[in-house]
């Protein structure tokens, strides 16, 4: 599915000849056009790296296949990645995609989004792991999205709303709650705040606005909270803190700062909770748009879904070593207890 030696040898030529255009314009008098009676799709999606993301490589191609869709044989199946950082490597690799020649576009993540539209406005998107589709213009509204554009939002306010009350079903529990993100790679962090202030004033929890660019700014961060006590951190599931994951949990512990994550792949390493959407399921239905549009069905009629499938997972030898015990109905409803 995704050679990596070639994706390498992609990356040092489009370092050599200076980016996207260059590129482009190279794959398209090579000849890549869809093969006769073969369909395209291209995938723009974060790094194969992220250990949860590897696991939607397999539920996109699941979900493709159980529609009839077989990579290497009625489908070809385009994958670049991207770290979620290298804002030029994804605008290179969006426009190799679309010199391609795409019957569809599956967009991973807002930047991934923004990346295809500036690219097209006539090749139909289908997007996952997007926030605010509305807020951010991708499309006129859930039910009808009027556009090229449509998929599967990875946000619900009651998410929100669980993670602030899940920061005070610890004990001692937290009342001075921070929220976490980088506002270059999370540009809807806005309407998660305002959702995470409304279930503050119910819970009795002050927030604050924890936006931050680099390491030192989340250390400055995390020493002022400590200070603060009975501090609390919500760490938004963003780009950069996925790429900073493994510095947000030893400072965390460090400071002896509670938090909760909004991507599973924190609690393994070491963070205190998460909960999070189940982000392969996300890919597996977005299969399903991806397979009704090239039978025929225009994106705009496709109304966009929000999830429905979450994983609480919460680590008690993170709880321990914090000093902390979480509530037993909280224990109970997790779907993972790591000990």
């Amino acid at each position: 599915m995704f050679d990596s030696g070639a994706d390498m040898r992609r990356r040092d030529f489009i370092s050599f000849f200076g980016g996207a255009a260059v590129l482009a314009t190279s794959l398209a008098a090579a000849g890549a056009q869809p093969r006769v009676g073969i369909r395209r799709l291209g995938v723009l999606s974060m790094a194969a790296t992220n250990p949860i993301r590897q696991s939607t490589v397999a539920a996109l191609v699941q979900g493709l296949g159980a529609r009839g869709w077989k990579e290497g044989g009625n489908i070809q199946i385009d994958w670049r990645f991207w770290d979620g950082i290298d804002v030029t490597l994804l605008e290179s690799q969006a426009a190799e995609l679309l010199a391609l020649g795409p019957d569809v576009l599956l967009a991973a993540g807002n930047a991934a989004v923004e990346a295809v539209r500036r690219q097209t406005q006539t090749v139909p998107i289908v997007f996952t792991l997007v926030s605010d589709p509305v807020g951010m213009g991708y499309v006129e509204s859930l039910a009808r999205p009027g556009r090229n554009v449509t998929g599967f939002s990875s946000y619900d306010p009651p998410i929100d709303t669980k993670r602030l009350e899940m920061l005070t079903q610890i004990n001692p529990p937290a009342v001075n709650v921070a929220v976490l993100y980088n506002p270059n790679t999370a540009p809807y962090a806005g309407l998660m705040l305002r959702s995470i202030g409304d279930a503050a004033k119910l819970l009795a929890v002050t927030v604050r606005d924890a936006r931050c660019h680099n390491y030192a700014e989340i250390e400055t961060m995390m020493a002022t909270l400590a200070q603060v006590g009975r501090g609390g951190l919500i760490v938004l599931g963003d780009a950069f803190n996925t790429q900073h994951r493994e510095a947000i949990v030893a400072l965390a512990a460090r400071y002896r700062v509670p938090a909760v994550y909004g991507d599973r792949i924190f609690t393994p390493i070491g963070g205190l909770m998460s909960y999070a959407i189940d982000i392969p399921d996300l890919f597996r239905r977005a299969s399903d748009y991806v397979d009704r549009i090239l039978k025929g069905a225009k994106p705009s009629d496709l109304p966009v879904q929000l999830p429905t499938k979450f994983w609480m997972a919460i680590n008690l030898t993170a709880a321990k070593a914090l000093g902390i015990t979480v509530a037993p109905f909280l224990l109970n409803t997790a779907d993972e207890v790591i000990e």
